[in-house]
């Protein structure tokens, strides 16, 4: 094929979007969750894994840590041979493993960053270390399109507790203040029968995302399947506003569809698979 041809008519490719997070052995959350929103909403996944541990339903038993050179070599040989068009970040264990990550998203110009500082699982356990926390306002809010934090997280990333839905848009502030181009606050963690969630594009720029909650045991992965879902849009092309409102219309479909489904003995995943679609050619 002539060159001028291979312009016109350029490569057919799928949507690809890479997660940088820690493994779920019991298939909830993690790089597994990631990996079943991408395929759910047509995309082509790909994972670089900065942990590895043993959970279930029930609870974290044990953490181990990819070396970071491991994980350096993951991002490397997935960006340099199949490329990225948006990437999902959760647990990052060590602000050295935080470090890797940023540097890559540097060296690659990687787009479309979402950032979910995870610091602790739905069954309480806390999964990173805490002088991980300053690395990543440091390193990677900045490079973020956008971070999404549940209350908890952005309570102790602000050093103070969000007790209420009046106090959303300044914590939503203050996020930006720390760094972040944009930040989606997850109310999810407040009473009542409403979650209101704020997204913030700017200070002062704020949106409003309420749902009814949905009663369930089953929200293992809540936090990871909603950041994948946003960055899956992202790489569909879809502006920031409109990803996370698909996002959370698929995360609570999701929800809706294993609220009575029993996995486990504990907090139990969402069904991801609900309503598949084809994986989406670009080009």
């Amino acid at each position: 094929m002539s060159k001028d041809n291979q312009t016109a008519h350029p490569l057919r490719r799928y949507a690809r979007v890479l997660s940088i997070a820690g493994s779920d052995s019991g298939g909830g959350a993690g790089i597994q969750a990631d990996l079943k929103t991408f395929g759910a909403l047509g995309c082509y996944g790909m994972t670089a894994i900065t942990a590895i541990t043993a959970q279930n339903t029930q609870g974290v038993r044990g953490i181990h840590g990819i070396p970071p050179e491991m994980l350096k070599a993951q991002i490397d040989a997935v960006v340099e041979d199949i490329g990225v068009d948006a990437v999902k970040i959760g647990m990052l264990h060590s602000p050295e493993v935080v470090h890797v990550v940023a540097d890559a998203i540097r060296r690659y110009q990687l787009p479309n960053v979402v950032l979910d500082p995870v610091m602790v699982a739905t069954s309480g356990d806390r999964l990173i270390a805490e002088e991980t926390e300053s690395a990543l306002v440091r390193e990677l809010f900045p490079l973020a399109a956008v971070v999404t934090p549940n209350l908890d997280e952005a309570g102790w990333l602000l050093q103070r507790k969000i007790a209420g839905e009046a106090d959303l848009d300044a914590a939503a502030d203050d996020l930006l203040d720390l760094g972040a181009r944009a930040a989606l606050l997850k109310g999810g963690h407040l009473p009542g029968d409403r979650v209101v969630d704020l997204l913030a594009l700017g200070k002062g720029d704020h949106y409003r995302l309420g749902s009814q909650r949905i009663v369930t045991h089953n929200g293992h992965g809540t936090g990871c399947t909603l950041s994948s879902a946003i960055a899956a849009h992202l790489a569909l092309g879809e502006p920031l506003l409109q990803a996370v409102e698909k996002a959370r219309s698929y995360i609570l479909r999701a929800i809706e569809a294993g609220a009575d489904v029993h996995t486990g003995k504990g907090h139990g995943p969402l069904n991801h698979g609900f309503a598949p679609v084809a994986q989406v050619i670009i080009g």
